[in-house]
């Protein structure tokens, strides 16, 4: 049996270890945490071994990041470009009682906890967190590091790009994306596509302000590197 160890020891990387425990595929060896506080006490019975940077001292384990919340759902992807780990490292945890369909795919480093249901084609990157009672339907695609609440609905074709954040109850029109690091709030029905890097809630679901700090912050990363990347093909388009 591999073992496993949870970065963070909030709700999320709770829940986490309880699904880990429930599919037996895992020894979840304990959690990690950068609070200094929980080093040696244990949550839930699971202990807290020491801080985030100890997976480099535990290079048999797999390795899963269960840390955000919609003031910084950035967080995961920060933890994993610091941890620098290689790709068969991170494990990919899946709740016994989650349906997959055999057409659908589920990147590493994400959870599905329970009675999730992919059910046909649907495409789920890599980081990404899927809380309970979530239902992506046909040819969804959930990009790296997207988060998707309790009992949110994606009807057929919609699409979360990365780091997007879906609130507990959000329904999401088919056919629509969610873009790039933008928040839907709990409860909301989101009839149209909303644009990278805002909050929308409602419904119908409408504009309310931009995305936190942390959010924007990771888009304006991705535009300036998407920007040097076409500048370069450019210059080696003209030789």
């Amino acid at each position: 049996m591999n073992e496993l160890v949870i970065v963070g020891a909030g709700g999320f990387a709770r829940e986490t270890a309880q699904a880990a425990a429930d599919a037996g595929e895992y020894k979840v060896l304990g959690h990690l945490d950068d609070n200094p506080a929980l080093h040696g006490t244990e949550v839930d019975g699971v202990p807290v071994l020491g801080g985030c940077d100890l997976v480099h001292d535990l290079p048999e384990a797999r390795v899963v990041i269960c840390v955000g919340n919609p003031g910084d759902y950035a967080s995961r992807a920060r933890l994993v470009r610091r941890l620098a780990l290689p790709a068969d490292r991170w494990a990919t945890v899946v709740h016994p009682t989650a349906s997959v369909s055999a057409t659908s795919e589920v990147g590493p480093g994400s959870v599905l906890l329970a009675y999730c249901v992919l059910t046909a084609a649907v495409r789920v990157g890599a980081h990404v967190a899927v809380m309970p009672h979530v239902v992506l339907t046909h040819d969804d695609m959930v990009e790296d590091y997207a988060t998707l609440a309790s009992g949110v609905r994606l009807g057929g074709g919609a699409r979360l790009e990365r780091g997007a954040y879906a609130g507990s109850g959000a329904l999401v029109r088919e056919g629509t994306t969610i873009g790039a690091w933008s928040l839907v709030g709990m409860g909301s029905a989101v009839l149209g596509d909303v644009p990278p890097g805002e909050v929308w809630v409602g419904s119908p679901a409408r504009r309310l302000r931009a995305a936190p700090a942390p959010a924007l912050d990771e888009l304006a990363a991705e535009q300036d590197l998407r920007r040097e990347q076409d500048s370069r093909r450019e210059q080696w388009g003209d030789r």
